[in-house]
């Protein structure tokens, strides 16, 4: 006897979409349990779900996906305080510098990026950024650091030792004591030490880039943590396991401010920016479970696993979007 799912169906009328109530949910928590590992939200794939699925295409379709944002992500930065897997400085610099950012990045949309023809380009242009820099860092066409090379033969090594011992592979991963410790802060120069290695970035090297990639990603809608996260790690070499907390809180304060300019600015030439709050809202109970999830496994996922993952599905959206353009 078939069952009648339709009473699950559900309109909103600020977007125009009507869908199953518990596709958005589970759709967002499959996506942000993956994404969550690399400090990325998922914002950035659903964006190209609600564009191509839910046909959801005005310019307030960014905004939906800042409200996503912020009810999502506090999850997954709780996770990543809890076991100290936090970088604190890393997470400041990155906020001063997208957070003006996004102010400048919602203009850019509404005023040069209202066609979604044009906002397709946009998008796989974005995309097919980040999944280059993933992809040059799986195959070793980036130069990694030696420290970066001795986390990863330590994480190998330890997991072949657990897995020996134990004949499983369930338990291995990062051991307990592997937490985030600052070693020094200064305008030049950030220093912190992970499980024995230490790593370092340019403090106005790294504040340059969150500047720029919080205008694209107040733009698109992701908070510019898609961007920043795979930079930290093929550019300035940092590891996946210290640069997701301080990528998602990033991206969890700049969706906000986002998330208000596209709520009280108004749109030129008429077109509506204001997102569609209940639906982001349902998207972000999916996500808030999906990355509190994936800050929980990700000490048991190997750094290669996850890049490659992310690299493969940001790179193929990519090339789909650029190819429709044209």
């Amino acid at each position: 006897m078939a069952v009648n799912m339709e009473f699950l169906n559900i309109l909103f009328p600020i977007s125009g979409v009507k869908t199953n109530i518990l596709l958005p949910p589970l759709v967002a928590m499959f996506i942000s349990f993956f994404t969550s590992m690399a400090g990325v939200s998922g914002a950035f794939l659903l964006l190209p779900f609600q564009m191509s699925i839910l046909n959801y295409t005005a310019p307030s379709v960014s905004g939906t996906n800042h409200v996503f944002n912020i009810v999502a992500i506090p999850s997954g930065v709780c996770r990543y305080i809890k076991e100290g897997r936090m970088a604190w400085p890393l997470t400041w610099v990155v906020v001063a510098g997208t957070l003006p950012g996004v102010f400048l990045g919602y203009y850019i949309r509404v005023l040069y990026l209202p066609d979604p023809k044009a906002f397709k380009l946009f998008v796989g242009c974005v995309l097919l950024y980040i999944g280059v820099r993933l992809i040059k860092e799986i195959f070793g066409k980036s130069k990694k650091s030696s420290a970066a090379r001795a986390l990863e033969c330590k994480f190998k090594e330890r997991s072949d030792e657990i897995k020996k011992r134990q004949s499983t592979a369930i338990a291995a991963g990062l051991p307990a004591d592997a937490t985030v410790k600052t070693i020094s802060v200064s305008i030049k120069k950030v220093e912190y030490e992970f499980w024995g290695e230490r790593f370092s970035f340019s403090t106005i090297g790294m504040f340059v880039l969150a500047l720029t990639v919080g205008v694209i990603g107040g733009a698109y809608g992701i908070g510019g943590g898609a961007i920043i996260a795979p930079f930290c790690v093929a550019v300035f070499h940092l590891p996946v396991y210290t640069i997701a907390g301080a990528a998602l809180m990033g991206t969890c304060i700049t969706s906000f401010a986002g998330g208000i300019f596209f709520s009280i600015i108004p749109a030129q030439g008429g077109v509506s920016a204001m997102p569609d709050w209940p639906l982001g809202i349902l998207f972000g109970i999916g996500g808030f479970a999906g990355m509190y999830l994936g800050a929980r496994f990700q000490k048991f996922v190997p750094q290669k696993f996850i890049k490659i993952m992310l690299g493969s599905v940001i790179t193929a959206l990519a090339i789909r979007y650029i190819i429709q353009f044209f």
